[in-house]
């Protein structure tokens, strides 16, 4: 029998559960989320998602703590959107994928992780990305590490900000 070690996961397998507080908010303010993060808007920020289903998979999240869009005001609509814009042309310009997945999965049953703060995925995709890794194991193959995604596509995010 083949093993895939992936020690890395463990923290987030043994703290399932953790009542320590909301995962979105505390990255605002733990220091070990700020490389995950690539920008910081008014109202939301992006942050690369800490168990991606594909490379460059984006969370667009806002900054203030709530479960679905009926919560969010008009400027948290619109900047939510404007980023997920953004995440659009800076995952284009880094990865060239074939197509992205976009999404917000409100409650448990929609498959949300994380249910009490709303935010959406940007999953970039490729022609042939759901190998027999995934289909057989369950499990996936990511060729580039988190601080390599980070830092190909931090500057693009800066670079947008700027031209808008």
């Amino acid at each position: 029998m083949d093993h895939l070690w992936s020690p890395w996961r463990l923290a987030y397998i043994t703290s399932a559960g953790d009542p320590g507080g909301c995962v979105f908010c505390g990255s605002l303010t733990e220091p070990d989320a700020a490389p995950l993060i690539l920008f910081r808007g008014r109202t939301c920020y992006v942050i690369l998602n800490l168990y991606p289903y594909n490379n460059g998979h984006l969370l667009i999240v806002p900054n203030r703590h709530f479960a679905s869009l009926a919560g969010a005001t008009h400027e948290e609509l619109c900047e939510l959107l404007e980023l997920t814009q953004r995440a659009e042309l800076a995952l284009d310009e880094a990865y060239s994928p074939h197509g992205l997945n976009m999404g917000i999965n409100l409650g448990k049953v929609a498959g949300a992780g994380i249910l009490d703060h709303m935010h959406m995925h940007v999953v970039p995709r490729w022609n042939g990305d759901t190998n027999f890794m995934t289909v057989v194991s369950q499990t996936r193959v990511l060729p580039e590490e988190l601080p390599q995604t980070a830092e190909r596509l931090r500057p693009i995010f800066e670079r947008l900000s700027l031209s808008r």
